[in-house]
Formats: C-alpha cells, sequence, structure tokens
C-alpha cells in the first residue's frame, strides 16, 4: 500500500451550479452516449468529467484545483459506476451533499 493523500478545498458554487442536473443526465443516457461531458463549478475549482464506456459503466473523473491566480496544484481520481442504477443513486446523494454544506 501506498502513503494515504488528504486533498482539500473549497468549492464555490451558484446552488451546486447544476451538478445534480449533470449527474442525473448521466443516468438518464444509461445505454451510453459517445464523447465526454464536463461540468464545472462556478471558478473552475471543481471539474467532473463523464465518459460512457461498454458494458455499461460511467468514468467519473474528479479534478480539484487550487483557485486562480496561483493554481500550484491539481488533484484528479476517477471513479467507475453502472450506468443505470448506480448513477441514479449518485445523483440524490450528491444533492443531499451540496444541500447540506450549503447551510
Amino acid at each position: 500500500m501506498g502513503p494515504d493523500w488528504e486533498v482539500e478545498t473549497s468549492v464555490e458554487t451558484w446552488d451546486g451550479d447544476g451538478l445534480d442536473t449533470f449527474l442525473a443526465s448521466l443516468a438518464e443516457d444509461f445505454r451510453g452516449r459517445e464523447g465526454v461531458r464536463t461540468w464545472h463549478s462556478l471558478c473552475y475549482d471543481l471539474t467532473i468529467s463523464a465518459e460512457h464506456h461498454p458494458g455499461g459503466n460511467v468514468q467519473l473523473t474528479w479534478g480539484i484545483s487550487e483557485r486562480a491566480p496561483s493554481e500550484e496544484w491539481q488533484f484528479e481520481t476517477t471513479t467507475v459506476h453502472a450506468a443505470g442504477k448506480d448513477m441514479r443513486n449518485l445523483t440524490p446523494e450528491i444533492h443531499t451533499f451540496i444541500a447540506s454544506v450549503a447551510k
């Protein structure tokens, strides 16, 4: 096993910037769709790229970065989800998370 990493930054959004809508659209396209779709937060400090893969999976690449003007670091990780049910479950979980931190 490698070392544990912890990356933390604040992300500025305007009521989620449509993240839940973006994720819901991925769930609805469960049969797959060509190309990469990308969502970003208000200040581009969080980006999510989504790509459907054969076999019914959606690969999400989550990227966070330090805000401009310094932008000294960037971190990305990838998660893979079943296109239908997993993506439909992820959407309300993200919505609940956004609502809880917005208070």
